[in-house]
């Protein structure tokens, strides 16, 4: 019977281990429990005292996935090697036994291997990690191996803590962290720039730090780019999110130019220097430069001095040769900074006798010769007084000249008529007697809407009809068909642009009495003084407004459009007082951060710089005062104009006018509000609420004006403090942009953003939130909104903000508040300069006018160009009654036609 002995027997006495060895060797089984193994191989007795050493020791390993792992114990000398795993002895069965005797020593060798299972490490997982070491028995005695760890390895899908994308300035330092998902065996970590390996052993600008993380030491232009984390472990293979890295240059400016030179050629003018912001160019969203790239300064430029000729010198004496001369000297003044030389000859001869030219008898040919010159000039002075006679008589039996716009536009030449009945040939050329019936004034002086009864002419024809059938002037419109006018003047070589549409042009028929054409509701009229179109001539006149996008005016540098682009014509009539043009502008009406120029289109389509506000000369035919909001401009010279302002430093302002639309009825969830950015001018207004009738919009809240500055800033506009429980806004970014020069520019008349919000349900009504609209760094407004976009009782109506309901023509008396007879009659009694002052001068200064005295003062008619100023501005509102106030204060007797009665007028 065998004999079964525990392997957890510890032999501690040389008996016992004798005892063993004694078994070993007489062929009996060992067992113990379960395990057993059989001795069959006795050592030999030279080396039965060695104890085991271990060739081969098991290592710790990983089990990756379900694949089981292998562990090797390799002993020598040794009879028995067992493993033992947590404590506890594997089972023999589970050992694979490879016995082998080393050549060199004799020496049996033995090795054993066995295989764990992901099942066998789970069950233990948790409260102990799994280790296994293998027992070496000998002759002599034991020993055991190092304890083998058996753990099974994973890598977690996410990171601790990714990289995060950030923006840094060039050569900055930059850390991007990264922190790997929990692993066993723990993950290494690797870093990559747009897919490829940083090594930073190749580029020593990167160092990856103990803990993984990446230091980026002096951030390059080629740094920019996508990070990533890897992690990795014998499992897997993890690559966080990409952390974008943007390295932004900010802009430097580069040195100043030099000055150029002066815009006049002579007088004040101005000069420029500019720079880029190219030292360095900002780049990836790097900061602009702040300040300028263009400064100005006024300049004086040299006039340029044309040379003039002396007097001639006398004649010298006749000489040998029977010439004598004189000359002169291009002195008076000498040509300077580019003026031009004399012309002509700067020395004369002429021939000439006396005792030392020899003298000559005049024979019979001389007396030929001066009795042929005599009869030629005696044949033409004859043919010339013949040639009078004649056209002396063809004149008198002209007719008056009546010119409408088909004559003025080809080349201005009157047509002569032959009347049917003689004694209507002196209609046109003489002035009406305003004393009839048929155009007498009676009662006191009231405006002109008040006293429209008391004229016959503003309820009859002004003027006969012509016997010729021309056009004649009926209640200061045209009797002919407005389409017929329209077509006739759009038809002309010069006047291809004018629109179609009556909306933006009116037109009249006007003789001598003159009158006013209106662009309803657009701040836009032109005023035709009486006496401003000579006795005889009637002229058919247009007013237009010409839309931006078609007038492509030559803007340059810091140029911007202020005002609409107005045409009035047809160009080339002869005017003999300037008419008054008045049309709204957009600035801030500041002239010391302005250089404000009128220009107007030539006939070849080139704009020229006619009048430069604040350098008004007065022999020029234009002249403009501007107001607040408000310019008139006086001119001879009928065509195409535009008000151009140029700034001259960054505190220049623009005037922009914010308008709030939205939908008059919504019945989706999605409502928009829809914010118009203009030039704060009438006709732009007028245009954006056409626009907004059109698209079934309502004002939801009135207009505000916002100064918009030269600075190069754009315009942002963003809403806030919505109720988010009901609304949200759509809108992804934080602020809508609209860029500096498409406001600067002019050239987009109706600028909108529109902000799109999102209700929660049809039955959410009530809307309250903030809308910002600001430049940056500069001023801003803000509309706050609270309203049922569903019933909108609020009293607000775009309609109120288009007041003007007047007759776009008006011709003879109708169109002025001051009666012709009456306006004579100041005009006689204050042209003439008073010793004591109370003239004209004295009424410019009642009316608040003497600044424009120097303007007033070169006209041959001062008060009549005060009263047409004074027309204009008082257009709508204006009381006769003021007036007649201040000719009594004046002192002059005239004040008493105002207040005469019915029947003493």
């Amino acid at each position: 019977m065998p004999l079964h002995l525990s392997p957890f027997v510890r032999w501690r006495s040389g008996v016992v281990l004798t005892w063993i060895c004694f078994f070993f060797s007489s062929g009996f089984t060992f067992a113990g429990g379960e395990h057993a193994a059989t001795v069959t191989h006795p050592l030999p007795v030279a080396f039965s005292d060695q104890l085991p050493h271990f060739l081969i020791e098991p290592d710790d390993v990983y089990i990756v996935k379900n694949k089981p792992v292998t562990l090797t114990c390799r002993s020598t000398p040794a009879t028995q090697i067992y493993f033992k795993c947590n404590g506890e002895w594997v089972h023999q069965d589970q050992h694979l036994i490879d016995r082998d005797v080393d050549p060199a020593t004799g020496l049996p060798v033995m090795q054993v291997k066995i295989d764990i299972s992901r099942q066998q490490v789970e069950k233990i997982f948790g409260l102990e990690d799994y280790w296994c070491q293998c027992v070496a028995w000998s002759t002599t005695g034991t020993q055991k191996s190092q304890k083998a760890f058996v753990r099974i390895a994973y890598l977690r899908k996410n990171f601790e803590e990714e990289p995060l994308g950030k923006e840094v300035a060039l050569d900055q330092e930059l850390l991007l962290r990264c922190h790997p998902p929990e692993g066993v065996p723990p993950a290494e970590v690797e870093w990559q720039r747009n897919e490829e390996l940083i090594d930073p052993k190749t580029d020593p600008n990167f160092f990856i730090t103990t803990d993984h993380n990446l230091i980026i030491k002096q951030t390059r232009l080629a740094d920019t780019g996508n990070y990533t984390c890897v992690a990795k472990n014998i499992v897997a293979r993890r690559k966080s999110s990409s952390a974008t890295v943007i390295v932004y240059v900010n802009g430097g400016w580069s040195t100043w130019a030099t000055w150029s030179s002066c815009s006049a050629v002579c007088g004040r003018g101005w000069q420029k220097r500019s720079r880029s912001c190219t030292n360095p160019t900002p780049l990836n969203g790097g900061t602009s430069c702040e300040g300028q790239s263009l400064q100005k300064s006024a300049c004086t430029a040299t006039c340029p001095v044309d040379g003039g000729w002396s007097e001639w010198s006398k004649w010298s004496p006749c000489g040998a040769d029977c010439s004598m001369w004189r000359s002169r000297e291009c002195t008076q003044p000498t040509p300077g900074t580019g003026g031009k030389d004399c012309q002509g000859l700067d020395l004369q001869s002429l021939n000439c006798t006396s005792e030392q030219c020899p003298q000559t008898a005049s024979g019979a040919e001389d007396v030929a010769l001066y009795v042929g010159m005599v009869t030629v000039a005696l044949c033409l002075a004859l043919l010339l007084v013949v040639l009078v006679l004649v056209y002396r008589r063809k004149k008198e039996g002209l007719d008056a000249d009546v010119a409408d716009s088909s004559i003025l536009t080809t080349g201005f030449q009157p047509m002569g008529i032959k009347p049917s009945k003689p004694e209507n040939s002196h209609l046109l050329t003489i002035q009406p007697d305003l004393t009839t019936s048929t155009s007498s004034y009676q009662g006191s002086l009231r405006s002109r809407h008040e006293v429209s009864s008391k004229f016959s002419m503003s309820n009859g024809p002004l003027l006969d009809p012509l016997p010729n059938g021309s056009h004649t002037l009926h209640n200061g419109k045209l009797s002919s068909d407005a389409d017929d006018f329209m077509s006739r003047l759009s038809s002309q070589t010069y006047l291809k642009t004018l629109p179609r549409e009556n909306g933006n042009t009116s037109y009249g028929t006007f003789n001598f009495l003159g009158g006013r054409l209106t662009l309803p509701n657009t701040g836009i009229s032109l005023l035709i003084p009486p006496e401003a179109i000579p006795r005889g001539k009637i002229y058919e006149i247009y007013l237009t407004i010409q839309k931006k996008e078609d007038m492509r005016l030559p803007l340059a540098g810091c140029q911007t459009l202020l005002s609409p682009v107005v045409s009035c014509g047809p160009p080339g009539v002869m005017l003999t007082r300037p008419v008054i043009l008045c049309m709204d502008h957009c600035s801030d009406a500041c002239l010391e951060n302005w250089a404000i120029r009128l220009k107007k289109q030539s006939y070849e389509g080139t704009w020229e710089d006619v009048l430069l506000l604040g350098e008004d000369l007065l022999s020029e035919p234009y002249y403009c005062q501007l107001e607040a909001e408000t310019c008139r401009v006086f001119t001879e010279q009928l065509g195409r104009f535009a008000l151009v302002g140029e700034s001259l430093s960054m505190a220049a302002a623009k005037r922009l006018k914010l308008l709030l639309f939205a939908p008059a009825y919504c019945s989706t969830l999605e409502y928009n509000i829809r914010v118009y950015c203009t030039d704060d001018t009438q006709d732009l207004l007028k245009e954006v609420m056409q626009m907004e009738r059109q698209l079934g919009g309502r004002l939801i809240d009135e207009p505000h004006v916002l100064l918009f500055k030269d600075s190069y800033h754009n315009l942002r506009l963003s809403i806030h403090d919505m109720p988010h429980t009901h609304w949200r806004s759509k809108l992804l970014a934080g602020y809508q942009e609209i860029p500096f020069y498409h406001i600067w520019s002019g050239s987009q008349r109706t600028l909108h953003c529109s902000f799109t919000l999102e209700r929660q349900s049809l039955s959410t009504s009530d809307l309250s939130c903030t809308l910002c609209v600001w430049q940056v760094e500069g001023e801003g407004q803000s509309f706050s909104l609270d309203f049922n976009i569903a019933k909108d009782i609020r009293p607000l109506d775009s309609d109120f903000l288009l007041l003007e309901n007047c007759s776009p023509a008006l011709a003879g008396p109708s169109a002025f508040q001051i009666p012709y007879l009456i306006r004579q009659k100041i005009c006689s009694s204050l042209d003439a300069p008073c010793p004591n002052g109370a003239d004209w001068r004295l009424l410019a200064q009642r009316l608040k006018l003497d600044r424009h005295m120097s303007f007033f003062a070169s006209k041959s008619s001062p008060t009549s160009v005060i009263l047409d100023l004074w027309e204009t501005q008082h257009f709508h509102s204006g009381n006769l009654n003021q007036l007649a106030a201040v000719m009594a204060e004046i002192g002059k007797q005239e004040a008493m036609i105002f207040l005469v009665s019915d029947g003493e007028c």
